[in-house]
């Protein structure tokens, strides 16, 4: 009878300790362990419950059912499979968060990468066409918060026309799609023309897509060659 009262009891407090410790890492709540055992050493959670971040609790991801984060994991996992664990390592990228409808203040995002928690959180439900895509353009905020350095915003704005201008912030903007264009005269997508960051991303993303654009974009070719430079695709 002691024995049983032991499993029981053993049971009921090993979720709670492991929710525990993983908040003491990430300080993330309501999470629970998808797999922490991948070739690159990714540590992969997913949201048990919904959660509210940030000083405001502005920050707001919902939890999602297990149909929907093995489909996604299996697509997560294969895109991630692309970055070696020296890679991440040296970009500070090592868990991995799943949950869905994931916003700020209101407004829905793909993910929020935050290098300091080494933490990369993606909304599993985000539009099925860009998914992919999304994960790579998520990566790269990664890599720019580590190397800011490496990314000069006012040289990349001289690769433009004289006469094109960014937007202030990514929100202030209504340039939100991500189509990519067959004409891009500089740009890849929409969501290209509303900051440097976006643009460097959006950038990064398509090559590690191997998404190919059709026109001669002497533009484009000079953003390129900025992460040939940096060897950044040297992973």
């Amino acid at each position: 009878m002691n024995l049983l009262r032991a499993i029981l009891l053993l049971v009921v407090f090993i979720t709670p300790i492991k929710a525990n410790t993983i908040y003491n890492i990430i300080k993330i709540p309501n999470l629970e362990i998808y797999n922490i055992n991948t070739q690159n050493k990714l540590k992969y959670f997913y949201a048990a419950n919904s959660f509210r971040l940030g000083t405001q609790k502005n920050i707001i991801c919902l939890e999602s059912d297990k149909k929907n984060y093995d489909e996604k994991y299996k697509l997560i996992s294969q895109n991630l499979k692309k970055y070696s664990y020296s890679f991440l390592k040296k970009i500070n990228l090592k868990y991995i968060v799943m949950c869905e409808d994931l916003s700020i203040s209101g407004i829905n995002t793909a993910g929020i990468p935050d290098s300091a928690m080494k933490t990369l959180i993606l909304d599993i439900k985000f539009n099925e066409k860009y998914f992919q895509r999304v994960i790579h353009h998520e990566v790269f905020h990664v890599i720019n918060d580590s190397y800011k350095e490496l990314f000069d915003k006012n040289k990349w704005k001289n690769f433009n026309k004289k006469n094109f201008q960014y937007a202030k912030c990514s929100t202030c903007s209504d340039k939100i799609g991500l189509n990519t264009y067959s004409n891009t005269d500089g740009f890849l997508t929409e969501y290209s023309k509303t900051t440097p960051s976006e643009d460097m991303a959006e950038v990064f993303s398509h090559i590690m897509m191997n998404i190919k654009v059709s026109n001669n974009d002497q533009i484009l070719d000079k953003k390129k060659r900025i992460y040939k430079k940096k060897h950044i695709k040297n992973r």
